[in-house]
Formats: structure tokens, sequence, C-alpha cells
């Protein structure tokens, strides 16, 4: 089944306001030529509205990092996915830095996940395994269960709006990442299976997985010839103009 690829930026805790609008007005018509691929950046929530403006009528669409479930109240410091709705296609949940500086739970994923989908949007859920289970032998099984708790209660028909993003945590940021056989063995088997025993083969066959941790360049035509992933969850490489295209670029060959 075709997939329609998604190449999103997280700029994680990058550019100011000023910064992210200049980037995104650069990087727009870059991109533009690239019909086969969604691409969407995901600017900090400071820099997120004024992104949203300055990327109206463009194709490149904007995700936010985060979203709160509740759609109001005394939640110091969040913002709530419906306050999001206006401005962003995408909103990101579950990524490994805040299920680990932030102490995120597989519930609270979950949660968001209900929220995004209950105002129209697409969440682009992250699982991934550390080093330590990594090389214990455990990542089957414990991205199998991020993504087991991270779908609970979710629709079948409301799956087609999700995104799953495996990002194994000792490959983000550090210069390391996995082959891309490696990565599609364990997408398909954590990830695209676990979806098939939980829905259907229809689910399973529709839903779109982007490969996340250390993409560059460099490695991405390696990632994006393999049958199981669909795009690229993208850190550092996302906060340069003509790295950030040449993914986008490649993923528009290789997938096309």
């Amino acid at each position: 089944m075709a997939r329609t690829p998604i190449i999103c930026g997280n700029w994680k805790m990058n550019k100011r306001p000023d910064e992210a609008v200049a980037f995104a007005r650069e990087l727009a018509p870059k991109v533009a030529e690239f019909g086969n691929v969604e691409r969407a950046v995901a600017p900090t929530f400071l820099a997120l509205t004024a992104v949203a403006d300055a990327l109206r009528g463009t194709a490149l669409q904007v995700a936010a990092q985060d979203g709160h479930w509740a759609a109001e109240g005394a939640y110091t410091s969040e913002v709530s996915v419906t306050m999001l709705r206006p401005y962003v296609s995408y909103v990101i949940i579950g990524h490994s830095e805040r299920r680990a500086y932030l102490n995120e739970s597989d519930e609270n994923v979950n949660r968001k996940a209900k929220a995004i989908l209950a105002e129209g949007l697409r969440p682009i859920i992250a699982v991934g395994e550390s080093l330590a289970q990594n090389e214990a032998g455990e990542t089957v099984e414990f991205v199998r269960s991020q993504v087991m708790a991270a779908l609970a209660g979710i629709s079948a028909a409301d799956m087609a709006e999700v995104v799953i993003a495996y990002e194994p945590i000792w490959a983000i940021g550090t210069g390391r990442s996995a082959s891309g056989e490696l990565a599609d063995r364990i997408i398909k088997s954590a990830v695209r299976d676990t979806v098939r025993e939980l829905y259907d083969d229809a689910v399973a066959d529709s839903l779109r997985i982007q490969y996340g941790g250390s993409v560059k360049p460099g490695n991405m035509e390696e990632f994006m010839s393999q049958p199981n992933i669909d795009g690229a969850l993208v850190g550092g490489a996302s906060l340069q103009v003509a790295d950030f295209t040449a993914l986008i670029e490649i993923a528009a060959r290789v997938k096309g």
C-alpha cells in the first residue's frame, strides 16, 4: 500500500520567533515542488503562531512540540491542544526527551493522543528504547508496550490520522543511528505488527511510521529505501535550510 511520506523538523528549544519566521519563509519555496511528501516544522511555542502566520498559503505545515489534553484549567506553563488547533496540523507527543526530563508517562501520551484526535489534529507519537534496553535485547518488547499504551482506546477510524515515530533514544542527538535495515526490522515487528494485532491489516498497512535519530542527508536514502519507513522526525538536520531541503528531496525521490 502506497503511503505518503512525512518529514517533520522538530526544532526543540531552538530559534527565537524572528529566526524561526525567517527560516520558515526561506524554506517554504525551496520545498514547494516536492508535492509527494508531506513536510512540517515544529517551532517552540513562543514562535509557533508567528511561524503559522508566515506559512499560511504554503504547503509547509506546522506542528507543535507538545500539547496538553485539557482544554483549559490550572495547568501552569501548559498549552492545550484546543489552543493549538488554529495554528497546527500535527502535534508531537511522547518524545523521549519529555519522557526522560519531564516524566512524561504512557498514560499521559494516550490522553494527549485522544485530545489531539478530538480536535481534528494529527498526533505524531514518538516511541523508542534506551541503549541499555537495546543492548539487553528488550527493544521490541519495550517499544511494543509503548505503542499499545499510546493507542489504548483509539478507534480504527482515528488511526488514519495517527503517525508513529520510532526514535531509539541512544541515536537522538548523538551522531549515532540505527542502520536502515535494523530500524526497518524494529519498526515492522514492534510497531506495524503490533498495530496489526490491535486492529487489522488495513490499519497496519496504511499507518505511517517515521524514523528519527541523527537523520541527516548522508543517511537519509538508506532509511527512505526501507519498506516500513515512511518518513523522518528530524532534529538537528532540520535547523539548516540546505540540510532539511535535502532530506525532503531525498524522500520525494526515493518514495516517489
